[in-house]
C-alpha cells in the first residue's frame, strides 16, 4: 500500500506534516445521528496516542471540542478533522454529522476523503439516508468498510447486524460484505447480557482480549476454532473471489492452504479497489483504559487496506476560461490545486479554511489565486482574487498546531483567507486553475428573518454574508416582491444552527417572521376607470383627467400600455406620465397590496389645462384611473405554482401521493427509476410547500428527495383569496 516510512516521526500523537502522499490516509466517517462516529474518532485517537489516558487532548480540550453549538445541542453539526499518526502513516479522520440537515458537511467530507468508514449502531441498524450515501460512494467507486458500534446495548447482535449490512450494502454480491473478526463475549451478567470483551481474527485465528483496557493477543483453544470455521471459510472465499490472481480459487477449492500473507495482501488490494467491504466491531475504552475494543484492528485496516491519495482520481480541473487542464495525479511538485472543503470563523484568529491539496505543495505565507465556486445564485459573492495565506496548521481539539507545509494528498487548516469560501479552488497566482465543484443539495426550507433592533440591522448584512460563505448549502435571498430577507436551509436543525451562529458568533439577533410567497393580482374581465386629479390652492394648480380601459391578458404577459388618444385630448408629453402612474400603481397592487400583472391598459381619452397640467398631475390621474377600474371589476389573486419532482422509495409512494393531494397538488406523472424508487412529478402551489422539506423527510423516514422550480402564477381558490383580502383590509 505504499512506503510507510515517509512521514515525519514527531512526538506520539502529534499530527506532523507528511512529505509523501503514500504516507497519508484520508478517511471520512459516515453514519446516522447517534451511531457513535465522534466517540469512535476519540477512541481511535486514544489508541493512536493522540490523547492521554483520561481521554483529553494533550494540548488541552477534548477531541470533539470544536463548536459550542455542538455541546449545547449534543450532536455534531459540522465537519471536523482529527489527524492522528499510526506506524508512520498520517491518518486524517473526517468526522461528519449524521443528521440529514447537515448533509452539506457530509458531502464536503466525502470530497476530502479517499475512503469511507460507515458506522452502524448494533442497536439501531441501518437507516435509509445511510443507504443513500453508500450508493453515492458506490457510484464513484470509493473504497468502504463498516464498523459496528454499540455492542454493549442489550439487544445488540453482531452476527445479525452483519447479515443486515450484507443485505443492505452487498447488492447482488452479499459475500463482498463480510466480517474480519467475530466478537468474544465475557461472563453473562444478571441481566442476561454477555458483554463483548474481545475479538477473534478470522484470518489469523488469533484471540485479542481487550478486557484489561490493553489489547492482549493469545491462541484460541481447540474448542474455539470450530466455532469460527464457517465464517472463516466464507471470508476466505469472499477474498479469493475478488483476487486478481485467477488461479487462487482453483488452488483453494483443490484443498491447498492459502498462506495468510497472500490472503491479507489480496484483502487489502480488494478493499483499496472498492470491491470488498470488510465489517469490523468497535467500542470505546473504559474509564482509564488506553485502547477501545477493535480500535487497533481498525487502524490496521486504515493503514494497510485503505488507499493512499495516489490512488484517488481527482476531480476535473480547468483554466478559469473553461479549458481542460491535465495534471499528474497527486504530484507534490506539480502546479498547486487545492480546494476549500470547509470554512469556519474563530473569534480570535478570524476565518479558518480547511483545505485538501490535490496537486502541488502549500506553504505558509504563499500568495494564491482564489477562484470562486459559482454560487452567486445562492447569495454568495462571486470572486476571483489573489490572497496571501497565513499559517498552516493541524486541528487538535481547540488547538491549532503549526505545519511547515501541506503536500498533495494531505489536509491542513489555512488562516487569513479572507475572501475564500467553502468550495473555492486555490491555485498558483501565475497559473489560476479551477476544480469542478462537488454536488450540493438545494436548500428548500425558507426562513424569513428581520433584525431584532437597529444595532442588529446594522450588522445583519455582514453577518449573513459570513454565514453563507461558510455554508454553500445555505441560500440567501433578498425577495424583491415580498421585501423579505430569506435564508433557505435544508431543515429545521440547519435553520436553528444558522440563527445560533448569527447570535453567538456574529452578535446579530434576528426575529423569525412568517414567510410570504409572491402573490399577484389580475383583472378577471374588462373594466374602465376615470382618473380625475384637479386641485387649485393658489398659484399653479394641478389638473389632469384620463380615461382608461383594462382588460386581462394571458399569464406571463406582464403590463401592456396602449395609447389610443385622438385629437390631442391628452398632450403627447403627458402620455408617458399616465403610463408611469398606472405602472407605479400596478406595482403596489389594487386590491390586496400585491403587484398587478397580465393586463392591457389602454388610454382612451382625457383632458388637460394649458397652465395647471403637469407630469406629476397625470401620474396621479393614471393611478386614480387604475384604482377606479379595479373597484368596478373582479380581481383575481394569483399564487405561484411550483413544479415538484419527488424521488421516493416504492414503500412510501402511497403516502407521498396522498400528501401531495392534500396540498392541492396535481400529479403530472410517475416514472420508475433504479433502486426501487419512483420519481413523482406534480404541480403544487408554493404556499402549500413551505415546510415540505421537513414533512417529506418525516413521511419517508429520510429516504425521499425533492426539487422544485417555478412554473407559473394561477388564480387562487376563492375561499383562500378571500382570507387574504380580509387580512389585507385588517392591516391597512
Amino acid at each position: 500500500m505504499g512506503d510507510k516510512a515517509n512521514a515525519h516521526p514527531g512526538a506520539a500523537g502529534r499530527a506532523t506534516a507528511a512529505d509523501h502522499p503514500a504516507s497519508v490516509r484520508n478517511v471520512v466517517l459516515v453514519g446516522h445521528s447517534g451511531s457513535g462516529k465522534t466517540t469512535l474518532v476519540e477512541a481511535l485517537a486514544l489508541t493512536a496516542g493522540a490523547v492521554n489516558r483520561a481521554g483529553r487532548v494533550e494540548d488541552g480540550g477534548t477531541v470533539s471540542d470544536y463548536d459550542e453549538i455542538e455541546h449545547r445541542q449534543q450532536r455534531s453539526v459540522q465537519l471536523s478533522l482529527v489527524p492522528v499518526e499510526r506506524d508512520g502513516i498520517k491518518i486524517n479522520l473526517l468526522d461528519t454529522p449524521g443528521y440529514a440537515d447537515f448533509v452539506g458537511e457530509l458531502r464536503a467530507g466525502l470530497r476530502a476523503a479517499d475512503a469511507a468508514l460507515f458506522v452502524v449502531s448494533a442497536a439501531d441498524g441501518v437507516d435509509g439516508s445511510t443507504r443513500m450515501v453508500w450508493d453515492e460512494c458506490a457510484a464513484v467507486g470509493m473504497p468502504r468498510a463498516l464498523v459496528i458500534t454499540h455492542l454493549e446495548a442489550a439487544r445488540a447482535d453482531f452476527e445479525e447486524m452483519t447479515r443486515v449490512c450484507a443485505q443492505e450494502f452487498g447488492g447482488e454480491d452479499p459475500d463482498a460484505v463480510l466480517p474480519l473478526y467475530l466478537p468474544l463475549h465475557g461472563t453473562e451478567g444478571s441481566d442476561g447480557h454477555s458483554p463483548v470483551t474481545g475479538l477473534v481474527g478470522l484470518l489469523s485465528q488469533k484471540l485479542f482480549d481487550y478486557a484489561s483496557g490493553e489489547r492482549k493477543e493469545s491462541e484460541p483453544g481447540p474448542e474455539q476454532l470450530p466455532l469460527i470455521e464457517d465464517a472463516r471459510n466464507r471470508l476466505i472465499e469472499g477474498i479469493i473471489s475478488e483476487s486478481e490472481d485467477e488461479t487462487l480459487m482453483d488452488r483453494y477449492l483443490g484443498g491447498e492452504a492459502i498462506e495468510l500473507d497472500t490472503l491479507t495482501q489480496d484483502l487489502e488490494r480488494a478493499v483499496a479497489r472498492g470491491v470488498f467491504f470488510p465489517v469490523l466491531a468497535a467500542a470505546p475504552a473504559a474509564e482509564g483504559a488506553r485502547q477501545g475494543l477493535g480500535t487497533v484492528e481498525l487502524l490496521e485496516l486504515i493503514t494497510g487496506g485503505f488507499p493512499t491519495p495516489l490512488e484517488h482520481e481527482a476531480a476535473a480541473v480547468t483554466t478559469p476560461d473553461g479549458k481542460p487542464r491535465d495534471l499528474a495525479l497527486c504530484d507534490p511538485s506539480g502546479p498547486l490545486v487545492a480546494e476549500v472543503v470547509k470554512t469556519s470563523s474563530d473569534p480570535y484568529v478570524g476565518r479558518i479554511s480547511l483545505v485538501r491539496v490535490f496537486s502541488g505543495t502549500l506553504h505558509p505565507d504563499d500568495t494564491v489565486h482564489v477562484s470562486g465556486h459559482g454560487l452567486a445564485d445562492r447569495g454568495h459573492e462571486d470572486h476571483d482574487v489573489d490572497e496571501r495565506i497565513g499559517a498552516l496548521s493541524a486541528p487538535f481539539g481547540k488547538q491549532q498546531r503549526p505545519l511547515s507545509q501541506c503536500i498533495a494528498g494531505d489536509l491542513a487548516c489555512v488562516a487569513k483567507l479572507n475572501r475564500a469560501e467553502t468550495g473555492d479552488t486555490l491555485s498558483a497566482k501565475d497559473e489560476p486553475l479551477l476544480m469542478a465543484p462537488w454536488e450540493m443539495p438545494d436548500p428548500l426550507l425558507p426562513l424569513a428573518i428581520q433584525a431584532h433592533s437597529k444595532p442588529d440591522e446594522d450588522k445583519l448584512s455582514q453577518g449573513l454574508s459570513r454565514l453563507v460563505a461558510e455554508d454553500p448549502t445555505m441560500r440567501l435571498e433578498q425577495n424583491q416582491d415580498t421585501h423579505q430577507v430569506v435564508l433557505w436551509c435544508l431543515g429545521e436543525a440547519h435553520a436553528d444552527v444558522a440563527l445560533e451562529r448569527l447570535r453567538s458568533r456574529y452578535g446579530v439577533q434576528v426575529d423569525v417572521v412568517p414567510h410570504r410567497v409572491s402573490l399577484r393580482e389580475t383583472f378577471a374581465g374588462t373594466s374602465g376607470g376615470r382618473g380625475r386629479h384637479v386641485k387649485q390652492s393658489g398659484g399653479h394648480g394641478q389638473y389632469a383627467i384620463c380615461e382608461i380601459e383594462v382588460e386581462p391578458l394571458p399569464g406571463g404577459s406582464g403590463i401592456e400600455f396602449v395609447d389610443k388618444v385622438v385629437g390631442g385630448a391628452v398632450p403627447r408629453q403627458f402620455i408617458p406620465s399616465v403610463e408611469k402612474g398606472v405602472r407605479a400603481q400596478a406595482a403596489k397592487g389594487v386590491a390586496t397590496g400585491h403587484p398587478l400583472v397580465d393586463v392591457r391598459i389602454t388610454l382612451l381619452d382625457g383632458k388637460a389645462h394649458s397652465v395647471d397640467s403637469s407630469d406629476a398631475a397625470f401620474q396621479t390621474a393614471g393611478a386614480l384611473a387604475l384604482r377606479e377600474a379595479a373597484a368596478d371589476a373582479t380581481i383575481h389573486l394569483l399564487e405561484p405554482v411550483a413544479e415538484v419532482s419527488v424521488l421516493v422509495g416504492d414503500d412510501y409512494i402511497g403516502a407521498v401521493m396522498s400528501d401531495l393531494s392534500t396540498r392541492r397538488g396535481r400529479v403530472l406523472g410517475t416514472e420508475q427509476t433504479s433502486g426501487g424508487r419512483t420519481l413523482v412529478r406534480a404541480e403544487v402551489p408554493e404556499i402549500e410547500i413551505g415546510r415540505y422539506a421537513v414533512d417529506l423527510r418525516s413521511l419517508s423516514h429520510g429516504t425521499a428527495r425533492f426539487s422544485r422550480s417555478y412554473a407559473r402564477h394561477e388564480p387562487m381558490p376563492t375561499q383562500l383569496a378571500q382570507k387574504i383580502r380580509e387580512e389585507a383590509q385588517r392591516t391597512t
